[in-house]
């Protein structure tokens, strides 16, 4: 009885964390290698995924590109997190083109952005990437040299916040994590206000952004000011470790 239901614990940890890795593991359980299995599998469903999910309105994000827009962590292409509708895809790439033009050497990160089959299906712990329209895009970072290209404060471009008043109470349920004993472990870089208010300023000028959030004390540090740029509420994970960026 306990084995059923390990494999089936396995099973829903490995599909909330990538979507197909419970598939992968049900193809293994039969062979006695099964990590060898599951990785083949998983490997195997991962490169059909990108071929499929053009079918489900989604494309991957390159993993392997070199260029103005960079997915941040190969995790993330790892996990199958990178999948995004075309027309985000094309506003990423096109954007960060534009701000490499302005700002030369710049490069644009993506952190998390959606599954790559089902809309609906949530990409845990976010609220709201579920449906091929949102992103995640890092902060950019200097140090007293000056810009750092592809730079991140933290491994993952998460939780490494940029400190400044809040008027949101201490309430729970809430994903808006602190993580205080994290903060003096990421890397001593200062935020590079410049190049982050430009790309700002570029997303919310294109008609095709739904909505930007960003942490209020953030804005007013950049001097950035915009209706599609808003405050994502009290209740959510906190916003001045990245930008979400989503379509209408």
């Amino acid at each position: 009885m306990l084995r059923p239901i390990g494999h089936l614990a396995v099973m829903t940890a490995l599909t909330l964390l990538t979507q197909i890795g419970g598939l992968a593991w049900l193809i293994s359980i039969p062979f006695r290698r099964r990590l060898l299995a599951f990785t083949l599998a998983y490997a195997t469903l991962t490169a059909a995924s990108v071929a499929l999910a053009p079918r489900f309105g989604r494309v991957a994000l390159n993993c392997f590109a070199d260029g103005p827009v960079e997915v941040q962590s190969w995790i993330y292409c790892a996990l199958n997190r990178n999948y995004v509708r075309p027309e985000l895809r094309d506003l990423l790439v096109e954007t960060a083109a534009e701000l490499e033009r302005r700002l030369p050497g710049t490069r644009t990160l993506v952190l998390d952005a959606n599954f790559p089959f089902l809309n609906g299906f949530p990409l845990l712990p976010h609220l709201s990437h579920d449906d091929g329209k949102k992103a995640d895009i890092a902060l950019f970072y200097r140090d007293e040299t000056g810009y750092l290209p592809g730079a991140t404060r933290s491994p993952t471009g998460y939780f490494a916040f940029e400190e400044g008043p809040s008027d949101c109470p201490e309430t729970w349920p809430s994903l808006r994590w602190d993580l205080g004993p994290l903060q003096p472990l990421w890397r001593d870089h200062d935020l590079d206000r410049a190049r982050t208010a430009a790309l700002l300023r570029l997303l919310s000028e294109d008609h095709r952004v739904g909505a930007i959030f960003i942490e209020p004390h953030l804005l007013r540090d950049l001097g950035v000011s915009h209706p599609v740029i808003r405050f994502q509420g009290c209740r959510a994970a906190r916003h001045d470790d990245h930008i979400h960026l989503q379509l209408r």
